[in-house]
């Protein structure tokens, strides 16, 4: 495969592995109501400690079957590594309009910021970073105007796969994304690929390669410039026949021939086979960051406040982890020192 069709697709869905969970209205109902009483807490403030308390409580009171598929999930992500909850309420009539600002986020509570609080909640705590949207913890991702290019949550291009935030040793385990409205033409596509398709294709050596420590990542641009990047690291790691992967491909760079030639080969094998869902409202994609990186297929935003809108939280399974990070164990990590 040449290099310009790396990490291309069309915006038609596919679906090789299983991981579509659609709601039915019953349940879909029942979590609105757990979502509505979340609202209020904390004087509706999303970051404050009360709320999210809150909504580490509140997650036990959503419906049985959809609790039992989180925790079915936690514990196996499956071939995939990804989940979609199809079918929750947006209510639709009362989305705002899009933001087309930089650094969009949701401070105050909304029914979709509660439903996804609650979800996150039910695979770990919500993490925020503090370098990335002012450390908020419900993130908007939406297409801002000369942004296009960009290679982050605020463009409009083909997004690369990556593994969200790998130049920290600290990157969430999940992220989850909730659509509220989608593009115009309905192209963009949600597009994600495990380690564990495409494992058993890889060569030999290339395996091993990707086994070493000879890469390096720099963290995207919604960090901001003059950050450093990460230390050396392996694309795979862990178990041999099911490790984990990390690497962002427009971040990541390999120090060695060796590891440039393998890093080009695991890219051609996600893209051929990716998995792409065409996100609609009520869409909520869970993604276990450790095993698979995700992207986004090219759509045209026309900046007329009924543009494409996710909402976007993160989510560590063990929060003790980066304590040293979060001053007064809050949630909100700090930058990496040099």
């Amino acid at each position: 495969m040449s290099p310009s069709l790396l990490d291309t697709d069309s915006p038609r869905e596919t679906g090789r592995s299983p991981g579509v969970l659609a709601l039915d209205d019953a349940t879909a109902t029942a979590v609105d109501a757990v979502a509505r009483a979340l609202l209020p807490v904390a004087g509706g403030a999303v970051d404050a400690p009360g709320w999210s308390a809150a909504a580490r409580r509140l997650w036990h009171e959503l419906p049985t079957a959809l609790r039992r598929a989180l925790a079915d999930f936690r514990r196996d992500p499956g071939p995939g590594g990804a989940l979609l909850l199809r079918g929750l309420l947006v209510h639709e009539a009362g989305v705002p309009a899009t933001p087309a600002v930089s650094g969009s986020v949701q401070r105050h509570a909304t029914l979709p910021a509660s439903v996804l609080a609650l979800v996150a909640h039910a695979l770990g705590d919500m993490i925020a970073y503090r370098s990335e949207k002012a450390g908020a913890l419900v993130h908007d991702v939406v297409p801002v105007p000369g942004s296009e290019e960009f290679q982050g949550n605020e463009g409009s291009v083909l997004l690369t796969f990556h593994n969200e935030n790998a130049f920290d040793i600290h990157r969430p385990d999940y992220v989850l994304l909730f659509c509220l409205r989608a593009d115009h033409e309905r192209v963009a596509g949600l597009r994600t690929a495990s380690i564990r398709q495409v494992r058993g294709l890889l060569d030999e050596r290339h395996r091993e390669a990707l086994f070493r420590a000879d890469f390096v990542t720099a963290p995207p641009p919604s960090f901001g410039a003059g950050r450093g990047g990460s230390l050396r690291h392996a694309v795979l790691s862990g178990a041999w026949d099911d490790p984990d992967v990390l690497v962002d491909f427009a971040a990541t760079s390999a120090v060695t021939p060796g590891g440039a030639e393998a890093m080009r080969a695991l890219q051609e094998l996600f893209a051929a086979h990716a998995d792409t869902r065409l996100l609609v409202p009520g869409d909520l994609a869970i993604v276990d960051n450790r095993l698979t990186v995700h992207g986004r297929t090219a759509f045209a935003p026309r900046y007329d406040g009924l543009d494409r809108w996710l909402q976007r939280a993160f989510v560590a399974r063990d929060l003790r982890a980066s304590r040293a990070r979060r001053a007064g164990d809050g949630q909100v990590l700090a930058d990496l020192t040099p």
